[in-house]
């Protein structure tokens, strides 16, 4: 397997496994589709890591796969490329990359589908596809940019320049950095804690921010009173309200 899914104290951790570069070739690509469309589906996963190992998230596409493809096949497989890092970040719960070492071109575009990144003190990053004659395809252009902003996108995309942790940090391509050794454990415990949460008003939080992203903001006020308003019919609202009133604030236990 190129890839797995673990599933530990509620959270799905989606483990990139193709040494020695965790190299996303199709049979990859299609692989972590699979794994985050199982992981939305999964009742027992409540938040999901990202994680390439303690090396190398991903250090890219299988560029000598590419190679052999033409015009005609990559007008065949784009969709599919995109769909595959689409179904990470279509999960409707919270989503955290672990970024270790490398996450060059589709490794940075896989971690830009998370909700939240941690990045190892060691890791560089940076969308090199213009060195190759190309540009991003599998979302880089599109989901960088409402990231960072379009200028510091262009940057990165038209330079295909790396950036180390400590830059991404400062323009908002990572948002913690910690030692290497330590950067699964901080990953696996964001996403323990958010496993705890309410799953239902987690899943509204993230929907409709990132639907709010993509339109107007009339509808995207549309999305969160609608489901501000369906929360209330939930037994998780119920239960942090109670617990408000007789306990305090953030004591609440969901299930």
């Amino acid at each position: 397997m190129t890839a797995t899914l673990e599933v530990s104290a509620g959270v799905g951790t989606i483990r990139l496994d193709r040494p020695p570069m965790n190299a996303l070739d199709v049979a990859t690509q299609d692989r972590i589709k699979e794994l985050a469309e199982e992981a939305t589906r999964r009742e027992d996963v409540r938040a999901v890591v990202v994680y390439g190992g303690e090396k190398v998230f991903a250090a890219g596409a299988d560029i000598k796969e590419m190679q052999d493809m033409d015009h005609a096949a990559m007008v065949l497989r784009s969709r599919s490329l995109q769909d595959s890092f689409s179904a990470v970040a279509r999960i409707p719960k919270p989503v955290v990359a672990a970024v270790t070492g490398y996450a060059l071109g589709g490794g940075c575009e896989l971690a830009l589908c998370a909700d939240y990144r941690i990045a190892a003190d060691n890791a560089k990053l940076g969308q090199p596809e213009i060195l190759l004659g190309l540009i991003p395809g599998a979302g880089g252009t599109q989901r960088l940019p409402r990231l960072i902003g379009p200028s510091k996108a262009k940057d990165l995309i038209f330079t295909g320049r790396m950036v180390k942790a400590d830059e991404a940090l400062a323009i908002g391509l990572v948002d913690r950095v910690v030692p290497a050794a330590d950067v699964y454990t901080e990953a696996h415990a964001w996403a323990a804690k958010l496993a705890q949460g309410p799953a239902i008003a987690l899943r509204a939080a993230k929907e409709a921010v990132d639907t709010g992203l993509e339109t107007d903001l009339e509808t995207g006020l549309a999305v969160e009173r609608n489901w501000f308003a369906g929360l209330f019919a939930t037994e998780d609202r119920e239960r942090g309200m109670r617990s408000f009133v007789e306990e305090g604030p953030g004591k609440a236990k969901f299930l």
